[in-house]
């Protein structure tokens, strides 16, 4: 599965999270009950609201104080009383309760992205991302939003591109005092990304949203390059209005088929990348390799333990592209891994038809794969959407009823 991101008002993590919503709406009691639950000692609700912006429709999303009178965390924290200090948090902090209180996956997802955050304002300030005080990101809401987002990531599993993002412009009241538009830690993350100045002034893209962005993304912009199946579409507003513009991103889902041959059309051209690596660390390297795999022109990662030079051992990793995008992947290979050289060749392949579908079983969505041999047609359940099965025994069970639906459907 592949999620489009098309930035038609610019970003924000609760627009990020009301758009999500919107294309997958059987997520949303879990996304609010995972929030929620990260900040009960706040009393904090979260809702989905419809909303019609009188062009549109779509939905917002809202974190709330409980007995705030329905205001916004961020609208609270802005009326202090003469001399009061905004809200700030220690990055450290941030990351200690991040994971003390999330589960790992949506940990690492949520840890990643306040990292990319404390990145960009160390630079901007001068100092180590360690050392980072988060002044509006560190209001609760807005690490509500992260931790909404990195949910609704490891939830949806998918590929993530973005559309052209628009640049907006002005100048805006922070804690640090008055900023040029996109604020200068914006700027930072967004390097890599295709702007565009659609005449529409203020802040379009906020720090939250930009490091989401990142984080999905990793600078690549694919404003032209939306192809597929496309199976759901959703809508997500943001608080503010703009001028002759709705203030929403749009999602547009597609279902994956980078891998699936056509139809009739079994044979096809690969790109194949081939390199050693020695000296980065295993986690790293997993990190890297991960989003090599994530990648829109890359079909596959293999890696293998091999010997290398001066009886080092190494890991040979072997990468099956799109040859129409060498130029991109061997880029990706390079900012991923440590590697300073590498090789690649064409080649002819060969991949049966296959396709990808979704069946329920006891309650729970279940993807399958099934691809159609000389002999009939055989299938296999994702083993991301069986994990959470108890026991060997429900696993296997899980596996049968789904193959069984998939294959019925398809008969």
């Amino acid at each position: 599965m592949r999620v489009h991101l098309d930035l038609v008002g610019g970003i924000a993590g609760d627009m990020f999270i009301a758009t999500m919503l919107s294309a997958f709406p059987e997520h949303a009691s879990e996304t609010i009950r995972v929030v929620e639950r990260m900040f009960s000692d706040r009393g904090v609700q979260c809702t989905l609201h419809p909303h019609n912006d009188s062009i549109l429709n779509g939905f917002t999303f809202s974190v709330e104080l409980a007995g705030s009178g329905g205001r916004h965390l961020a609208s609270i924290r802005h009326e202090h009383a003469p001399g009061h200090s905004h809200d700030h948090v220690h990055w450290s902090d941030i990351r200690a309760r991040l994971r003390q209180d999330l589960p790992a996956a949506i940990a690492k997802h949520a840890v990643s992205i306040f990292e990319l955050l404390a990145q960009a304002e160390g630079k901007v300030h001068g100092v180590p991302p360690s050392e980072v005080v988060f002044h509006e990101v560190g209001a609760w809401d807005s690490i509500a939003d992260i931790v909404g987002a990195a949910y609704l990531i490891d939830v949806i599993s998918a590929s993530w591109t973005v559309s052209a993002i628009p640049i907006g412009g002005g100048r805006i009241k922070t804690a640090h005092g008055i900023m040029p538009v996109p604020a200068p830690a914006t700027a930072l993350l967004l390097e890599g990304f295709d702007m565009v100045d659609d005449g529409v002034p203020g802040e379009r893209v906020t720090p939250t949203g930009a490091a989401i962005l990142k984080y999905l993304c990793r600078g690549e912009a694919a404003t032209n390059r939306v192809s597929g199946k496309l199976s759901r579409s959703g809508l997500g507003f943001g608080t503010r209005k703009l001028d002759g513009i709705s203030n929403c991103v749009r999602a547009l889902v597609f279902d994956d088929t980078r891998s699936i041959a056509p139809t009739g059309d079994t044979h096809r051209q690969l790109a194949v990348i081939e390199f050693e690596v020695d000296d980065q660390s295993a986690e790293d390297l997993a990190m890297g390799l991960s989003h090599l795999r994530a990648h829109e022109h890359i079909f596959d990662v293999v890696q293998s333990a091999v010997f290398g030079k001066k009886g080092r051992m190494a890991t040979s990793v072997r990468v099956l592209a799109s040859p129409g995008a060498i130029d991109a992947v061997l880029d990706a290979c390079f900012r991923e891994t440590t590697t300073i050289g590498l090789r690649y060749h064409l080649v002819h392949g060969a991949a049966l038809a296959r396709r990808a579908v979704e069946v329920d079983v006891d309650g729970e969505r279940v993807r399958v794969k099934s691809v159609e041999r000389p002999g009939g047609i055989s299938a296999k359940a994702e083993a991301d959407d069986v994990m959470a099965r108890q026991d060997h025994a429900q696993r296997m069970a899980t596996r049968t009823r789904a193959v069984q639906a998939a294959l019925t459907d398809k008969a």
